[in-house]
């Protein structure tokens, strides 16, 4: 059955990226805060500001208002885009190069720093070195079967350390130490401070797309085999039952407490508590999912959405007039994380108390007792 959970609602129209031009094509996408970052197939790099404005229905828009834009001067896609807000730096991968821009004019770093023969990059989101002013970053390197870290500061880069890996490596998440690796048959963990790695299980991407994405502290979320979205700590265990997805899917976001995956055809919403899918969202030609700061984003070649949360407290009351009591109370339970612990407690003895009386009428007197208790 089914919750309203998110609603889809456009951000940046393909008018405002292309015009007429239908050779353009989004090719990445990053965020950070209000700045929204576009990455094209013809080499250039959009910075819009995103605002949201709230009716007074309560119905939640977007508006996006072009900054700049900047051509890199080579004739390929950009293929990734991280903000380091920090250093006020946009890290751009593009033709194997990442290259060092201002966040706010897009210019290149006046020293030229740049960290060359990359494929892939990821950021390490809990950074081992306590430097506030440098970021780590992990690629995966043109040389075969190997792993590079680095160290970014505002106008340089240093490298820390090189790793080699037992297959080909196509996909990379990075917490602390440790690296999780979608390799050619298999996903591994590796320490690449101690060199000492873990297999997880096996995965054919040569078939499939991996997906390997860091969800929190010393957890990864991975696409596993037979269409299920597998959790991953460092250690090599789950803590989390899967949740089921599609065989193709494209990408995966967190957006606690849910687990939103995009394929051809779908969004599909899955709660992390108790693995059910709750929504579907019709959604065709998508090829980006990606959270940024808990706004979970999708995109086609052309436009740019953004997902937007129902209340948690809305979502509960829809699952109470629906007398889906169980689910109620187990969306309540994990709301206490995002609810200040006051306001938590009033709401949660409001819920058992509508709960407890939804049990009541249906004559489940035991059920009702121990709620209103």
């Amino acid at each position: 059955m089914s919750v309203k959970a998110f609603k889809l609602v456009s951000a940046v129209e393909r008018e405002m990226l292309m015009g007429d031009k239908n050779y353009i094509n989004i090719e990445c996408i990053e965020c950070c805060g209000k700045n929204l970052y576009i990455g094209t197939n013809d080499c250039f790099i959009y910075h819009f500001l995103l605002d949201e404005k709230v009716s007074t229905a309560g119905r939640i828009t977007f508006a996006a208002t072009k900054q700049l834009h900047k051509y890199l001067g080579l004739k390929k896609p950009v293929s990734e885009l991280k903000a380091a807000s920090a250093l006020t730096r946009l890290l751009v991968l593009c033709d194997n190069t990442i290259t060092l821009v201002n966040m706010m004019n897009l210019e290149p770093v006046p020293t030229g720093a740049r960290i060359k023969g990359a494929v892939a990059f990821a950021l390490n989101e809990n950074p081992v070195s306590g430097d506030p002013f440098c970021v780590e970053v992990c690629i995966i390197s043109v040389k075969r079967r190997t792993i590079q870290m680095f160290m970014v500061f505002e106008d340089r880069v240093q490298i820390v350390k090189e790793v080699f890996t037992p297959e080909q490596p196509c996909a990379v998440a990075v917490d602390g130490y440790y690296l999780c690796l979608a390799l050619t048959t298999q996903y591994i963990i590796l320490n690449y401070n101690t060199g000492v790695s873990q297999d997880l299980f096996p995965y054919c991407s040569d078939e499939k797309r991996p997906i390997v994405k860091r969800i929190g502290r010393q957890e990864f979320l991975l696409a596993g085999p037979g269409g299920l979205g597998m959790f991953a700590t460092v250690d090599g265990i789950s803590q989390r039952a899967p949740v089921h997805w599609s065989e193709n899917v494209i990408g995966a976001a967190l957006c606690f407490p849910y687990v939103v995956a995009l394929d051809d055809e779908f969004i599909t919403v899955h709660s992390m508590l108790d693995q059910q899918q709750k929504q579907t969202l019709p959604f065709k030609e998508g090829h980006i999912l990606q959270d940024f700061e808990g706004k979970v984003i999708v995109a086609t070649n052309k436009g740019v959405y953004i997902l937007v949360p129902l209340p948690l407290e809305k979502q509960i009351q829809d699952l109470l007039a629906s007398h889906r009591v169980e689910e109620a109370l187990v969306l309540a339970k994990g709301a206490r994380r995002n609810i200040p612990k006051e306001k938590f407690q009033v709401m949660y003895k409001r819920i058992l108390q509508q709960a407890g009386f939804i049990q009541f009428a249906q004559l489940q007197f035991l059920e009702a007792k121990e709620l209103f208790r």
